[in-house]
């Protein structure tokens, strides 16, 4: 499953589990959906039950054949928290992760309550970045669910940005990542929006990076903000003009 991925902040996709519900309204346009029942159409076989939530245990070892030290998100396709994915599969990957230490793993979801109230029973390795999405207002008290979490690296993924994003307590938080929606449908964003958080990681020393304008087609859009693309990592930052 996807060794080589086009999400800017990773290198690789692994989807032990695809397909999804939604939560909230940063589902609305969800681009993983949109793949998955156009794969299913085509005849994939591995997505032959379109987005309905599905576990792959073939594809639990996949880590350990790439020799390469990669950055993969984990189910680019899916939550791995969703409540339809067992609690001991959900401990099957983590064994995986915490095994494969050559790898980053960036773990993303919108339902860090199921991961607190787990996490007693899943061993954070180093390799383990973990994240919340943070769309709007309403989604910012997933952070205060994250700040609990035992993982080395916690961050924000406030993608699609839909609503400015004031005052974010950004303690034991270490990378915010900003994007507008893309594809069909994309809801706009505003530069101001994505300035103001990116003053916000600034004063608290929080690495940021931008993702994307988006838009219908987001490779006309780029990524620059006021000249500049801002690609800055947890540990180091890189910045280009």
């Amino acid at each position: 499953m996807a060794l080589n991925s086009s999400i800017e902040w990773t290198e690789a996709s692994w989807n032990p589990v695809t397909g999804c519900t939604k939560i909230s309204a940063g589902c609305q346009n969800c681009y993983a959906e949109r793949l998955a029942n156009r794969l299913k159409i085509i005849g994939i076989p591995r997505y032959r039950n379109g987005f309905k939530v599905t576990v792959h245990e073939d594809v639990l070892d996949y880590p350990f054949k790439w020799k390469k030290p990669r950055m993969i998100f984990v189910n680019s396709m899916s939550d791995l928290f969703h409540e339809e994915v067992p609690e001991e599969f959900i401990i099957r990957v983590f064994n995986v992760m915490n095994l494969a230490t050559h790898h980053t793993f960036q773990v993303l979801t919108k339902r860090p309550e199921r991961a607190l109230k787990i996490a007693g029973r899943l061993k954070w390795t180093e390799n383990i970045w973990f994240g919340v999405t943070v769309e709007n207002f309403q989604a910012k008290d997933r952070i205060k669910i994250l700040q609990e979490i035992p993982a080395k690296i916690r961050f924000l993924s406030c993608e699609p940005l839909l609503e400015p994003l004031y005052e974010l307590n950004l303690s034991g938080i270490h990378w915010v990542i900003v994007g507008g929606e893309s594809g069909p449908g994309a809801r706009p964003i505003e530069a101001d929006w994505v300035r103001d958080i990116l003053r916000q990681c600034q004063k608290q020393n929080v690495p940021f990076f931008f993702k994307q304008w988006g838009g219908k087609y987001k490779s006309k859009n780029g990524r620059l903000l006021d000249g500049k693309i801002w690609s800055q990592y947890p540990g180091f930052a890189m910045v280009s003009v």
